[in-house]
């Protein structure tokens, strides 16, 4: 899976993308993220990115044209393009994958839609996904209604820019691809996780579970103690505790 980002501070994401688990799935293959300089679509001489808004007002918008080149020049882009450098060949093989031609467009922005995770899961089964970090006051409302396929936020507060949010979808997104987690089992009882079968991320139930409270060695420490029915062994009597406690939370 590819994941584009559009933004005008791309080293933003430098420190994330390469650590853990992300970083391990870049080099495996598994996803390959390429960050996008906004400025290098800009045509005049400053790279301007951002104006005044009509209608006056504070702060500064975001500017569509650049949004609008820098979009379908990437739409355009094939995955093994030159800029993939030595991983030509692995993502040939990414390329015979049907879901490559499914491409969906993002916009973040404090009055996009909540993000959850049955987003997350419904993205998931795309092939690319390309999305644009808005800054300053906003962005031209021409990108949400005639470029973007949907526009997120991920919380009820205001961020500086789009760039945290960006970093949101790829972790949440990536852990649900094959491959990309060390134990895979823990996708099926991990909290927020949609109910599937067998693991299957093209069904769910559109039931949301919760995840059950997690211990581990000492068995006290500080006074504080392991619940004794998850040092039994009673597999059967855990089961229970941990299905009262998801239903409980």
């Amino acid at each position: 899976m590819r994941f584009d980002i559009i933004t005008i501070f791309p080293h933003i994401f430098d420190s994330y993308f390469g650590e853990s688990i992300l970083k391990r799935a870049q080099e495996s293959h598994k996803i390959d993220i390429v960050v996008h300089n906004l400025r290098d679509f800009a045509t005049d001489k400053h790279k301007t990115t951002d104006d005044i808004p009509y209608g006056g007002g504070a702060g500064m918008v975001m500017k569509v044209e650049p949004i609008h080149r820098a979009v379908s020049m990437i739409k355009q882009q094939k995955m093994n393009d030159s800029q993939q450098g030595g991983r030509a060949e692995s993502l040939n093989t990414v390329l015979s994958d049907k879901r490559t031609t499914n491409v969906r467009t993002i916009l973040f922005s404090a009055k996009g839609k909540l993000f959850t995770q049955r987003d997350a899961e419904r993205l998931a089964k795309y092939g690319r996904l390309i999305m644009i970090c808005g800054r300053y006051e906003g962005v031209d409302e021409r990108v949400a209604d005639h470029i973007v396929d949907e526009e997120f936020s991920i919380g009820e507060y205001v961020l500086t820019g789009g760039e945290i949010p960006a970093m949101v979808v790829v972790d949440s997104v990536s852990r649900l691809l094959p491959g990309v987690l060390g134990n895979e089992e823990s996708l099926k009882e991990e909290s927020f996780g949609s109910e599937r079968s067998e693991g299957d991320l093209s069904t769910h139930t559109g039931e949301i579970q919760k995840e059950y409270p997690h211990y581990t060695r000492p068995e006290e420490f500080n006074g504080w103690k392991v619940p004794e029915v998850l040092l039994s062994g009673n597999h059967k009597e855990i089961e229970r505790w941990r299905n009262e406690k998801k239903l409980s939370e």
